[in-house]
């Protein structure tokens, strides 16, 4: 559920994420920088104001956040507007999610020995960190960012996922289309191809709720 203090709370998170103030995210968000100050989210009578599209989508642009990756703070944010704490979520490597041992059939992280990376509490149990490697996911996601991967969650078109082929291929692409025999995944890069691939190439398909950039 929508409240108040929650998208607040998501706005502050997402400013501390960034190493900001909420004045300051204002400001790199380009709007007055009182914006999302406390003392602007009720009127004098105590009358609450809520942010707007427009700030909300200038603050998620100038942070290149997407809309799932507020939506996954909002869902991190009690009821009284604070986050909640965070877990261990297993870190693993690029390379390494090629190679098999480190998944099960549906695209869960199984065994142990991984570094580990401190995240706020999401709702999948089976969620785990991926290091990015390369940069066919330019200019989006960079070389060493940290994305945090929830097989649990499902897929829509649009969303940021991570495919895993059968012969250990790991693409990070936007989900254009779906079909019941193939999938249409763009690439972030332009000086990369979009990919078609045949359900049957598929080991699993994970959306990306979160980056660390």
């Amino acid at each position: 559920m929508l409240t108040h203090r929650k998208i607040w709370g998501a706005l502050d998170a997402l400013a501390r994420h960034h190493g900001l103030s909420p004045s300051g995210l204002a400001r790199k968000a380009g709007l007055d920088p009182t914006t999302f100050n406390k003392s602007k989210r009720a009127t004098p009578s105590g009358r609450l104001r809520w942010p707007n599209t427009e700030s909300l989508s200038k603050a998620l642009e100038a942070t290149g956040a997407s809309l799932d990756e507020f939506l996954a703070i909002l869902n991190q944010i009690d009821g009284a507007g604070a986050r909640r704490p965070s877990r261990l979520l297993p870190l693993i490597g690029f390379a390494q999610a090629g190679n098999g041992g480190y998944f099960d059939d549906g695209g869960f992280p199984v065994g142990g020995g991984w570094d580990e990376v401190s995240f706020p509490d999401v709702n999948d149990e089976n969620a785990y960190a991926l290091e990015v490697a390369g940069d066919s996911m330019l200019p989006v996601f960079r070389d060493g960012d940290t994305i945090i991967v929830s097989p649990g969650s499902n897929v829509r078109r649009g969303d940021r996922i991570v495919v895993r082929t059968l012969e250990g291929e790991v693409l990070v692409k936007v989900l254009y289309r779906q079909t019941a025999h193939t999938i249409e995944i763009m690439s972030f890069n332009p000086e990369y191809e979009n990919r078609l691939l045949q359900t049957s190439e598929i080991d699993w398909i994970a959306r990306i709720v979160w980056a660390s950039q």
